[in-house]
């Protein structure tokens, strides 16, 4: 399967966990000077939610406008919109943590509270003008990334081409080496003093809010204390990292068999530009080269099935609503296919970088996406599409739970329904011939492809936002950002630059999510959760074979269960949501590592007498 970018919900949560905006005043100080009473909690409750209902609709259809027409000017609606948003948010994290002491508070107005109080993203102080500057900042970080263009035989090439050229295995080292130095010095270089500006205005925002930095903010929303989740995402890394490194081991090897010892040794760190991912993030793309001779090639490739039966974007989309409608979910509305952004416009500037947007929080959901007749795209309309069926399930839920039990949850549904892309859902949907169906003896090939992109992922999506902790609590300065990111790349990935990279340049800039300024870490976790899910659905459906040739597609009664959980929306803690669709209340990874267990002994195997690390 070919390398499926990871996306980003730009609607996944309320205003108040994103850069948004309103005009500028002082925080509001309307709190009563005397002790809150739990009557006072609650009324302060209601009317926050209230108020950000409103301003959400108003400011994700700004936003939208700006993602699929970006111009000055509506990069100026943007980052007006979102500088009020960013004052509503502040201004009631400040009220929360003054009625949080209030007594005799209920369960429900505690949790509230911890969420108006834990869930910025951006935190602007309430000092006058820094909203504004907060916002107009992050608006321009972002507008440069979606007007972004590197270079391929010298001539200019757009974003959303580059990620496809990066995948392309005809081109030569040296064409890879060109895009990706020109896509990293073009877009990420001109955003470093920009980068380091914002971070200093939202880390006096996370001050005042009580919180050391940003970074430690980020950690704290996730119904445990910021120290233990770090402990929990490093437990989560040890124990998937030994499949990634007896992954890393055969690709290195595999890669050095078709370049030579002057291109990738047979030791050390891989060359980042090789693996078929700008961000070698994910590696699926570079698959036909380390396909195990005999078992590798499948016979089939979704992209070549769906050209071959003439399906353009819209028939894409129409079978990922057709998987969600056979688990007895109802249909996409019609204001999905009418509003929608499906296909790159010819006559304006987009943010291509697919996303899910939910824009009046009950029926307008959407999805944003420059579609290609590719797996790649197959697989991330399926993705997409789980934000959106969460969304619409949990909009019965008061303003401040409409949203993923945790950030990973969001992620994860849709990752994991992709899971269900076997061969034989895609002979159910009528794109394979039931006679091209790979026989068992493709079944490390099955996986090898899998791991290219879901294990290869894992260091990448564990280190993007341990840079960002270590950026927002100081550790790494300005003029280290980008000497610490190279280092956290080769100590996380085993991966390195294609050459050396200037000091005062800023690669972390050229990763969408970086100017785009989401947390990473939910990207880490849904790698791990789509795998207990996917487990938990299969064991439901009764399914008796491999964990990997599962497919859950038409069962009604696995359906029932999963929306009950995205039915409850963020209005218990993580682990009840876990519970309700897993049986079980912590993450782990032994459902992934089940899942790859015959993958990781052919590895072990073919890596005899090789070196292991970097």
């Amino acid at each position: 399967m070919k390398a499926m970018i990871s996306t980003l919900s730009l609607a996944l949560s309320l205003a108040l966990a994103g850069p948004a905006l309103a005009a500028e005043k002082k925080a509001d100080t309307s709190a009563q000077s005397a002790k809150p009473t739990a009557a006072d909690a609650d009324a302060f409750v209601a009317a926050a939610e209230k108020d950000l209902f409103d301003y959400t609709v108003e400011s994700s259809q700004v936003n939208w406008v700006n993602a699929t027409y970006i111009t000055e000017d509506t990069d100026a609606m943007a980052a007006r919109i979102n500088a009020v948003g960013t004052e509503k948010a502040v201004k009631y994290a400040l009220e929360a943590a003054k009625f949080a002491t209030a007594p005799g508070l209920s369960p429900d107005t505690r949790r509230k509270l911890d969420i108006l109080r834990n869930g910025l993203v951006l935190p602007a102080p309430t000092k006058p003008g820094a909203a504004t500057e907060l916002n107009q900042i992050a608006t321009n970080l972002q507008s440069q990334y979606g007007k972004g263009r590197g270079t391929l035989d010298g001539k200019e090439i757009s974003g959303s081409d580059i990620e496809a050229e990066m995948g392309n295995l005809n081109h030569t080292p040296a064409e890879y080496a060109e895009m990706w130095t020109s896509w990293h010095d073009n877009v990420g270089a001109p955003m470093g003093k920009d980068y380091a500006r914002m971070v200093a205005i939202a880390n006096a925002g996370s001050k005042e809010l009580g919180f050391a930095d940003t970074g430690a903010m980020w950690r704290s929303g996730y119904d445990m204390p910021p120290e233990e989740f770090a402990k929990t995402t490093e437990r989560l890394w040890q124990e998937v990292k030994p499949l990634y490194m007896a992954l890393h081991t055969y690709v290195r090897w595999k890669l050095n068999e078709k370049y030579g010892d002057a291109v990738q040794p047979k030791t050390g760190p891989i060359r980042a530009d090789l693996l078929g991912n700008m961000w070698a993030q994910e590696w699926g793309n570079i698959y036909p080269l380390v396909a195990p001779q005999g078992a590798g090639d499948l016979g089939y490739d979704i992209g070549d099935l769906l050209t071959a039966q003439g399906k353009g974007p819209l028939d894409m989309v129409k079978a990922g609503e057709n998987f969600y409608s056979s688990l007895g979910m109802a249909p996409l509305p019609e204001t999905f296919w009418k509003r929608s952004q499906f296909t790159k416009p010819a006559d304006r500037e987009v943010i291509c970088h697919a996303s899910a947007w939910d824009i009046d929080n009950k029926d307008d959901i959407r999805i944003k996406m420059c579609i290609k007749v590719n797996a790649d795209d197959f697989v991330t309309i399926h993705h997409e599409l789980g934000h959106n069926y969460y969304q619409r399930a949990y909009k019965n839920q008061p303003t401040l739970y409409l949203n993923g039990a945790n950030d990973g949850f969001h992620e994860a549904i849709g990752d994991f329904v992709a899971l269900s892309i076997t061969p034989q859902y895609l002979v159910d949907i009528g794109l394979l011939d039931k006679a091209k169906v790979p026989s068992a003896d493709k079944d490390i090939g099955l996986l090898l492809r899998q791991a290219m992109d879901k294990v290869a992922f894992l260091p990448f999506g564990l280190l993007v936002d341990r840079w960002r902790w270590g950026v927002f609590d100081g550790t790494i300065k300005p003029a280290d950002y980008n000497k610490s990111w190279t280092q956290l790349r080769t100590q996380y990935q085993g991966i390195v630059p294609p050459s050396e990279r200037p000091a005062d340049g800023f690669d972390a800039g050229a990763k969408y999510h970086i100017p785009g300024n989401t947390p990473y870490t939910r990207y880490f976790l849904a790698r791990i959760l789509q795998f207990q899910f996917y487990k938990a659905a299969c064991d439901q459906a009764g399914w008796q074979g491999p964990l990997h040739r599962c497919s859950f597609y038409g069962n009604k009664e696995v359906g029932a269960k999963l929306n009950a959980m995205l039915e409850m929306g963020a209005s218990k803690p993580w682990p009840d949501a876990l519970e309700a669709f897993t049986g079980g209340r912590e993450m782990s990874g032994k459902a992934m590592a089940e899942y790859f267990a015959p993958l990781k002994a052919w590895l072990d195997e073919q890596n005899k007498g090789k070196p292991t690390g970097w």
